[in-house]
């Protein structure tokens, strides 16, 4: 997709994000919204993978865990100014999944889920019990300096503020993922995903790119966790636990994984079901599962397929008795 194409969706975003940080007077609330829009580039993350590899990652907590925690770590050893440590730390978790890419995309199917939520599962109890490094089970705080890119902290950690750098990002995110996607490198990966035997026969060399593509995930996945730490400036051994990894893809397959909107949709939806239910939310988990399983039933291309195919009837209008679909 072409920049041109992207430009103006994206600056309609921007304006809506804007607009809902207007309206919403309530700072609990924009803090729930930061929360959701840090999730919605988590799942974009897998999603990327999902849809450009097809493979099923149970362990990409270990990416938004780490972001955190590599955060933490060099802040508190000083090796670095925080804004180049911010780099550093996506450069680092790029690099370190393209090796280990490298090596588990080569596996195919449930067995590479395994292989993920194997590693994942490793980093989770290693950062439980390094106390000495990571807090251990207590988790970490994350010592922020008092500026960040000439901001002050009071001023980036307002409610506001954090929200409208959260959207901003994700639009970013988004509209770099689409051109991306667009280019020749988006085309080589789907025909991998297609058919990886036909691939190889006409010359690609298939497991480089699948790798690159899950670096690609990754890097996404810790720009959240990034926004997470300096959200919450906190991290905790929970953040790379498995069940992380899992909700994440919940959200991706009810948002739909074949667009790129719809893991948006999707942490939008499993946000409005934890938080907006009132008297309902103990069971938001269990509303959550069955609006999961309806979307499978009915729609398993997710509520952006859905919601495509319902625009598309309506533009062409309703079949008429005897022709065909």
């Amino acid at each position: 997709m072409s920049l041109s194409r992207i430009g103006f969706p994206a600056l309609l975003a921007l304006a809506g994000g804007a607009l809902v940080m207007v309206l919403t007077t309530s700072a609990s609330l924009l803090g729930m919204f930061t929360q959701a829009v840090i999730y919605a580039i988590f799942a974009l993350g897998v999603g990327v993978l999902l849809r450009q590899n097809g493979l099923v990652s149970f362990g990409h907590a270990l990416f938004f865990g780490a972001a955190g925690y590599g955060m933490g770590v060099v802040l508190t050893l000083q090796w670095m100014p925080a804004e180049l440590a911010l780099l550093a730390v996506l450069a680092a978790i790029g690099a370190g999944a393209f090796l280990i890419g490298l090596v588990i995309v080569r596996v195919p199917g449930i067995a590479f889920g395994m292989l993920t939520l194997a590693i994942g599962q490793m980093a989770y109890l290693l950062a439980s019990r390094a106390r000495g490094l990571t807090g251990g089970a207590d988790g970490m705080g994350i010592p922020w300096p008092d500026t960040l890119f000439g901001v002050p902290q009071a001023t980036l950690l307002q409610p506001a503020t954090l929200f409208m750098l959260a959207w901003v990002l994700m639009v970013a995110v988004t509209c770099a993922l689409l051109w991306l996607l667009g280019t020749r490198f988006g085309a080589v990966t789907e025909a991998i995903r297609d058919n990886e035997e036909r691939a190889r026969f006409i010359g690609i060399r298939t497991t480089v790119p699948r790798a690159l593509v899950y670096a690609l995930s990754a890097v996404v996945t810790g720009i959240a966790g990034l926004l997470s730490a300096l959200n919450t400036g906190f991290v905790a051994p929970e953040s790379l636990h498995w069940s992380a990894s899992a909700i994440t893809l919940l959200m991706v397959v009810v948002g739909g994984f074949k667009r790129a909107t719809g893991p948006i949709v999707g942490a939008i939806v499993y946000f409005l079901f934890k938080d907006l239910l009132g008297e309902w939310a103990t069971h938001s988990m269990a509303l959550f599962g069955a609006a999961l399983i309806a979307v499978i039933v009915f729609s398993p291309d997710g509520i952006t397929g859905a919601l495509a195919k319902l625009r598309q009837r309506l533009r062409h209008g309703p079949l008429k008795k005897g022709s065909q679909p």
